[in-house]
């Protein structure tokens, strides 16, 4: 009986840490999305201007402004318009997520 329970212990441990990683829920994002869900293809123009020239009316969901050095979330919403932007706020990216 004392064997089983040695066994036993680490093969429960593993079972309860591979369940850890589950399928669902994180990972990386989809490898490519569509721009026009976030109005990214649009707006492609205006790719090396300041951000100032962003209109606000045209961007139809979510907005997020990423500098450099931002702490960025790894959260993907293929609806939210990512705008990348240089050290003198020109746009450098225009992205969905």
């Amino acid at each position: 009986m004392r064997k089983i329970t040695r066994i036993a212990g680490p093969a429960l441990a593993a079972l309860a840490l591979a369940g850890c990683g589950g399928a669902g829920g994180g990972g990386a994002p989809p490898a490519t999305t569509d721009p026009a869900l976030c109005g990214a293809d649009r707006l492609a123009g205006l790719t090396g201007q300041p951000v100032t020239l962003l209109p606000g009316d045209e961007v139809g969901g979510p907005l997020r402004l990423i500098r450099p050095g931002d702490a960025v979330t790894e959260d993907f919403n293929p609806a939210r318009l990512n705008v990348s932007l240089d050290a003198s706020d020109h746009i450098t990216r225009l992205s969905c997520g």
